[in-house]
């Protein structure tokens, strides 16, 4: 029995259990205790038993010491203001600021920001990054890791391309709403990739990469360029709160325009959507929660740059494609999809886990290979230690095993 069976065999028995204690405390909610967070443990007693006014803003900042297959070992600091107007039906909104250096000689700088304004009539969502980033490039598509039945002798590293880039991103968008939970507005984007080296490639030999022979077939600079554009947004958002999220959707579609303005530039259209749905299971404890995640990325005209084409790991969080290293999986259209189920551990909700499973498919047009032709999954759990209980804001520990490929992961706020 390989380990993806286990763990399904596993996920079964916690829905089953997990059931029987919801059973129970549908049965009799008193027994639900009064949440507490991480830094509650650390007050006097008398302290915590006093009431004081919900606050409206929190700041955290926690040092970042894991290991990822794209980075290796990292270090650094991830730092998060989470806050929200003075109106009770405000919600609360998030600004991320970010650094990281890794084993691999790397820096990643990031600030995120996904802000509600004018009483949630305005939304802004940004990713800005710079990265001094190395990456190995692996190919287009999901048919990279074969069937199990030609597998025996697969090995994933066997396909590594070692690059080293440095990459400059702005995006942002600004939405506006017009009727109840429902917002239209538009963005800039730009992506910028300078100094590219590709390790494995020598002309001078005939050794070619995927990388080169991709950058020569559509005409891109192999050692620098960039993909400016506009788009147009639609977006709904019923979150009852985008930090940890217990009821309601999301749902956004984001269409892309990058005119040419050069001549090393192609013209291009992007479709991106994305869709997230959350049941809660219980209407006595709210941590027992049912979500979904699924995106969607598709070239629909034109052609981008390599590194541009849609991957998993990119996205503003970076938390897809769990189990699996940042770019493994790319191509001119990709479709992702994760399942999770959220569980409290203690009474109190300091405590509480998850487990979740997705799956990842990406096309390759210039070998034929089909978005869905091909399947990589990925399966995982969580830790959850809650930090701050006006914002719900978790400290989020993630372990999870792909083909061929497992890594954890260690955030503030949930994966989705």
């Amino acid at each position: 029995m390989d380990k993806m069976r286990i763990f399904y065999f596993s996920f079964m028995l916690i829905i089953f259990f997990q059931f029987r204690v919801l059973a129970q405390s549908e049965k009799d909610s008193a027994k639900i205790c009064p949440a507490k967070s991480l830094p509650e443990l650390f007050k006097k007693k008398d302290s915590v038993l006093v009431l004081k006014p919900k606050k409206d803003n929190f700041f955290l900042i926690i040092p970042v010491i894991g290991s990822q297959p794209a980075t290796g070992f990292s270090y650094g600091f991830v730092t998060q203001y989470t806050f929200k107007g003075k109106k009770v039906d405000d919600k609360y909104s998030t600004i991320n600021l970010g650094a990281t250096y890794t084993e691999k000689k790397q820096m990643l700088i990031n600030a995120k920001n996904n802000v509600m304004l004018n009483n949630n009539k305005i939304f802004l969502s940004g990713d800005w990054r710079f990265y001094i980033f190395s990456q190995p490039n692996y190919g287009l598509g999901t048919d990279l890791i074969p069937p199990k039945y030609r597998e025996e002798d697969f090995d994933l590293d066997a396909l590594k391309e070692p690059m080293d880039y440095n990459y400059l991103k702005f995006h942002q968008t600004v939405s506006w709403e017009v009727k109840n939970n429902y917002y239209v507005g538009a963005g800039v984007h730009l992506d910028w990739y300078t100094t590219i080296t590709d390790q494995n490639l020598d002309i001078a030999a005939g050794q070619f990469t995927n990388h080169y022979n991709y950058s020569k077939k559509y005409d891109f600079n192999e050692n620098e360029y960039f993909v400016n554009g506009l788009s147009l947004n639609l977006l709904y958002d019923s979150r009852d709160n985008q930090i940890n999220t217990n009821n309601g959707m999301f749902a956004n579609i984001n269409y892309r325009f990058n005119p040419a303005l050069t001549k090393s530039q192609h013209a291009s259209n992007v479709f991106f959507m994305e869709y997230r749905y959350f049941l809660p299971l219980s209407k006595y404890n709210k941590q027992h929660v049912f979500s979904i995640w699924a995106t969607g990325q598709f070239v629909t005209s034109g052609s981008v740059p390599y590194l541009n084409l849609p991957s998993i790991g990119w996205d503003q969080r970076s938390r897809s494609g769990k189990g699996y290293t940042q770019g493994l999986f790319r191509g001119q259209k990709m479709a992702y999809f994760e399942s999770e189920y959220r569980f409290p551990i203690s009474c109190n909700q300091l405590i509480s886990g998850t487990v979740f499973a997705n799956f990842t498919s990406a096309s390759d047009k210039d070998r034929d290979i089909r978005l869905f032709q091909y399947i990589q999954p990925a399966v995982g759990v969580g830790l959850r230690i809650l930090i701050d209980k006006a914002t719900r804001t978790n400290l989020v520990l993630n372990y999870a095993w792909g083909r061929h490929s497992r890594a954890f992961y260690l955030n503030a706020g949930e994966s989705f």
